[in-house]
């Protein structure tokens, strides 16, 4: 029996392992890697290479890289190449309906959420900010629409009480290799069978943007731990303080209320604590002030000699 013939298309690191995983099995071919343009990264500005582009490299594969997927040239290369199938992990572009048949068993994708739940670009941030204990990985088939596509596999993950989306995201990003693997020898065997999704049932998860880090003070403690989480590591959790920005860790503190305005500080023995919505206390773990570099909440509290009754999300 012939390898399957693969076309590989992702960006980030979340893709990485599926790559190395999908490029360890005999029964695979893959002809060639597409990624996201390299562009300038860090204080320097130099030109980096994407975590999936590194590994195509290293495996002597094909790598190109489209400012855009929908240009003419690129459908004349993906014919040319004639793939069985395409696997698409976080490329970072929407593809054109008219690419879709180019491979016999379509264009298939390692989803980081249980679909139809969390569709869009940041399905991993969202559950944990949304304060969800599970989550998981989903295969499907890609069409015209965001993660509207027929499942194919699924399988369910526990998100930890203090994971930070990093975390959450590397274990998703292990554990969605082999299902790959075994999304694509279902398809060629005719194991796996795609099932239609329940639109009704959709929930959204839009990509990121700066402002979804500022602290809203009169949400629960609860509710700013799991955007702390959720957030990290940016947009960040952040609000203002003597009219300068300051990102914050912290923690619920259960059981315990306080009676000020929410955002207010309270010092306690050893730290630092916030009044929150409804009374709820988080405690500080870290501080950072902008162009600073990241304390301890105790050291903060020292360093700022903090006054009665000041507020986070006041400007001055």
């Amino acid at each position: 029996m012939n390898p399957l013939r693969i076309i590989f298309c992702g960006t980030p690191q979340f893709a990485v392992p599926s790559l190395k995983h999908l490029l360890q099995q005999a029964d695979f071919q893959l002809l060639a890697v597409y990624a996201q343009p390299d562009r300038p990264r860090g204080r320097g500005q130099e030109i980096s290479l994407t975590p999936v582009k590194e590994v195509a490299l290293a495996a002597n594969l094909p790598v190109h890289q489209p400012a855009k997927i929908r240009a003419p040239e690129v459908e004349d290369e993906l014919w040319a190449l004639a793939p069985d199938v395409i696997v698409i992990i976080a490329y970072g572009q929407i593809v054109p309906a008219w690419l879709l048949n180019i491979p016999k068993h379509g264009w298939i994708n390692l989803h980081a959420s249980l679909l139809p739940k969390y569709r869009g670009a940041a399905p991993i941030n969202w559950a944990i900010v949304n304060g969800e204990t599970r989550t998981g990985n989903t295969t499907m088939r890609i069409d015209a629409g965001m993660d509207t596509g027929e499942i194919l596999l699924q399988q369910e993950l526990p998100i930890g009480a203090g994971e930070t989306a990093p975390e959450v995201v590397k274990r998703l990003a292990e554990a969605g290799a082999p299902l790959m693997a075994e999304t694509l020898r279902g398809i060629v065997t005719g194991s796996v069978i795609s099932k239609a999704q329940n639109h009704a049932e959709a929930t959204l998860a839009p990509i990121l943007k700066r402002e979804d880090g500022l602290i809203d003070w009169s949400r629960s403690a609860i509710q700013i731990y799991n955007r702390m989480r959720g957030f990290a590591p940016w947009p960040d959790a952040y609000t203002q303080f003597r009219s300068q920005t300051c990102h914050l860790r912290g923690k619920p503190v259960p059981g315990e209320r306080g009676d000020a305005e929410a955002g207010t500080i309270v010092k306690a023995s050893g730290g630092v604590r916030v009044v929150c919505g409804q009374g709820s206390l988080l405690e500080l773990t870290n501080v950072k002030l902008e162009g600073r570099k990241q304390i301890s909440a105790a050291e903060f509290a020292n360093g700022a000699r903090l006054q009665a009754g000041e507020r986070f999300g006041k400007r001055t």
